[in-house]
């Protein structure tokens, strides 16, 4: 038994999913494309159904490739019940998509999520009506905090079993007619929805159907046409937007029926956008909380890099001990130890304030606000409103940044995206930042380069803009209202990442500083040095820095892990100058981006210009680390 969650941005629908999955599930590609699904196998009364978390969507026609890939999974697989999440506190517009789920003939549940915040809004939502009004299962849940989760599946695993399909919301008489007379035609066969279902779509001129059924019917295209002739002379408006506009017409008529609005408690929470969002003070608020941000990261990580560090370089003293020193054993323990705490020591006592630190600013809603308060800055550089979205995610992880630029409709605005999102320092970075420029020079320093790196990819922007020059659309932003997050949401999130980085990341890196060990040994670390000297001559580094930076490639963590064995030393601060560490740290931010980060940029644009984007993020590394060590010798 499969079983589909659907609903719209930040309706809480994902977070339904990570409650019962417990951020244990997979991930997977629609075919063709680089918009992602999740999937888990949950228990529900000692069954075992398989449940998906579809992508968020405001409608099934789908007017991003990620929302038209919603009604392609439903078209073409088998799902036996639907769970409809729907925001409480903005209940019409989830409604217009509940109405539209209902006419798939699907058994659907609908389950009002954050009704604790509608509730404090003075929203009061009587569920018993609205389930006889729709004709489905209406149940009250609250998400983040694990309530009413159980009911919601309960309900949805009864409704599969008793294949209760809801009836439809009429439309008006007009169109009503027109759904009989093609129901009465037989130009063609129904085959992978209700017979009803696919004459809406078809109706509404849904993209899927114009091609597969439309075209190929001339019989009916001709019907069609004068069917929208006729309606638009009659109605004033076309046909495929009126279907649209009944739903919304059901969807606040049912509102007038079902939601009480009573008196709204205001807390603090409703009047933070006086000053987060306002145009002056919004910035200055902005950079403190980043400040603290990155404060939070740096005296975490901080103060565990030391202790964790010593701890391995002791054991590191003691396994080569047991060997002949300067043999190929004593070589290859030294580089696992070296590989191991790199990872232990380096990478997590950073990364994992910062996934936690990063999950809090989500969860609490203040992420999109960042949004919103840059949207006009990327204005300013002639770049798409929406373009703020993948550069924020990049901050994660460049490859999930760069499919998300799938949400830009022009191929001009998602090359320049992805161009920039190449350049955002990624959490693998942060241990390059942090690990080396916050351990050593301080955290301000740190900051420092992360403010350095977003002027640059401004430049960048803006310099790719005018090769490219073209009107920028607004953004269309949603903004969600401010959440207390969960401690059980924050870490189990962060829990999710950092396994990642244990089980895919760590033996790169583990794999990495085995392979340096065997360059050492056999002595084929001068030549990869010397193939990269005019690189390292020119930037002022020492020439040992040349293969962590070929290595990088795989993994940006892996050039400050390699580091340490390249220049034979536990502490950089002995083998690099304040200069060298930010011009190293600098470089490795901007250039090449990971190979995973590649794959994903070739499947999206095609082989040339992924790269021509590699080769770019080369040139803007070398310029910016040029500059960096410049205005170091001059300022440190």
């Amino acid at each position: 038994m499969k079983i589909a969650l659907i609903g719209q941005p930040n309706c809480g629908k994902s977070t339904l999913f990570n409650q019962v999955a417990g951020y244990r599930a997979e991930t997977g590609n629609f075919s063709g494309t680089t918009v992602t699904f999740t999937e888990t196998k949950v228990r529900v009364l000692g069954e075992v159904v398989q449940l998906v978390d579809l992508p968020g969507t405001y409608t099934l026609k789908g007017t991003n490739p990620a929302e038209r890939e919603v009604f392609n999974y439903l078209l073409n697989n088998t799902v036996d019940v639907i769970i409809g999440v729907v925001d409480a506190t903005r209940l019409a517009f989830g409604l217009e998509l509940i109405i539209e789920l209902i006419e798939l003939g699907k058994p659907l549940v609908l389950a009002l999520n954050m009704i604790d915040e509608a509730k404090r809004l003075g929203i009061e939502i009587d569920g018993n009506q609205l389930s006889k009004e729709l004709g489905i299962p209406v149940l009250p849940l609250i998400a983040s905090r694990g309530r009413g989760v159980k009911q919601v599946f309960v309900s949805a695993l009864h409704e599969a079993k008793s294949n209760s399909i809801p009836q439809r919301l009429k439309f008006n008489p007009e169109i009503e007619s027109y759904i009989n007379a093609l129901s009465n035609q037989s130009v063609f066969e129904f085959e992978q929805l209700p017979e009803e279902a696919e004459i809406i779509k078809i109706l509404e001129a849904d993209e899927y159907y114009q091609v597969t059924v439309i075209e190929k019917t001339p019989q009916l295209k001709k019907w069609l046409k004068q069917a929208r002739k006729e309606y638009e002379k009659h109605y004033h408006q076309a046909l495929e937007w009126d279907v649209s506009a009944q739903r919304h017409i059901h969807s606040e008529n049912l509102l007038k029926i079902v939601v009480t609005e009573g008196k709204r408690t205001d807390t603090i929470r409703d009047h933070l956008d006086k000053f987060l969002l306002h145009p002056v003070y919004g910035y200055f608020f902005m950079a403190i909380i980043l400040y603290i941000f990155f404060q939070f990261v740096y005296s975490v990580g901080s103060q565990l890099e030391g202790p964790v560090i010593a701890f391995f370089d002791w054991i590191e003293i003691w396994v080569t001990g047991q060997v002949k020193t300067g043999s190929l054993p004593a070589e290859l323990l030294s580089g696992l130890v070296q590989g191991i705490a790199g990872g232990a020591g380096i990478v997590l006592p950073y990364l994992t304030p910062f996934l936690i630190g990063l999950g809090f600013l989500e969860d609490v809603g203040y992420l999109p606000r960042i949004a919103f308060l840059m949207d006009s800055l990327m204005h300013h550089l002639g770049l798409h409103g929406k373009a703020i979205v993948p550069l924020i995610l990049g901050y994660g992880c460049n490859v999930p940044a760069v499919m998300s630029t799938r949400i830009m409709e022009e191929p001009r605005d998602r090359f320049i995206t992805i161009a920039l999102s190449t350049l955002v320092p990624c959490s693998a970075c942060l241990a390059v930042v942090f690990g080396l420029v916050a351990y050593y020079l301080g955290p301000g320093l740190a900051l420092g380069i992360y403010i350095y790196n977003l002027l640059f990819i401004g430049i960048v922007a803006g310099l790719l803009a005018k090769l490219a020059p073209e009107d920028s659309p607004g953004l269309i932003l949603e903004i969600p209202p401010y959440r207390v997050p969960t401690i059980k949401s924050i870490f189990n999130r962060a829990w999710f990442q950092i396994k990642e980085f244990i089980f895919i990341a760590w033996p790169v890196l583990i794999g990495g500083s085995l392979t340096l060990a065997l360059f050492n040994y056999f002595k084929l670390s001068k030549l990869l040095n010397a193939i990269a000297s005019p690189l390292t001559w020119l930037l002022g580094l020492p020439k040992e820095v040349g293969l962590p930076l070929i290595f990088g490639i795989l993994r940006k963590e892996l050039t400050l892990i390699m580091l340490r064995q390249a220049v034979n030393t536990p502490d950089l601060g002995n083998a690099l100058t304040q200069v060298q560490m930010v011009t190293f740290a600098v470089f490795v931010i901007f250039y090449i981006p990971c190979l995973a980060t590649l794959v994903v940029i070739r499947k999206e644009l095609g082989t040339k210009l992924a790269l021509s984007i590699a080769g770019m993020t080369v040139v803007v590394a070398t310029i910016a680390a040029l500059l960096a060590r410049l205005l170091s010798v001059l300022f440190l």
